[in-house]
């Protein structure tokens, strides 16, 4: 495993609460490393953070160990089957709300 998986791998499995779920699938091509990141859904929380502040703090990281190996390091955290996609409707509305109500 390279430097840059090895790293991700150690750092993630110490956040997360099911680190035998933690997958890292790592690509090379023109653009730099591309690593892809899976893990248990209940663990997503834990990665992300407040506000994505924990997932750009593990980017920053991940570019540091990439600038020592002279190497391009992004990543991308994979969601979890099932999880509501940015097209469907996460709030309801005014007439939604009224009619749970039951008034």
């Amino acid at each position: 495993m390279e430097k840059d998986a090895q790293f991700l791998d150690m750092l993630i499995k110490s956040l997360v609460d099911n680190p035998d779920d933690v997958k890292i699938n790592r690509t090379v091509d023109e653009m730099g490393v591309l690593l892809t990141l899976d893990v248990n859904p209940a663990d997503m929380g834990k990665i992300i953070g407040r506000e994505g502040n924990t997932a750009k703090a593990i980017r920053t990281l991940l570019r540091i160990v990439g600038m020592k190996n002279n190497s391009r390091v992004n990543l991308k955290i994979s969601e979890p089957a099932g999880s509501p996609s940015k097209d469907q409707k996460a709030v309801k509305t005014v007439d939604e709300s009224l009619a749970d109500l039951d008034l």
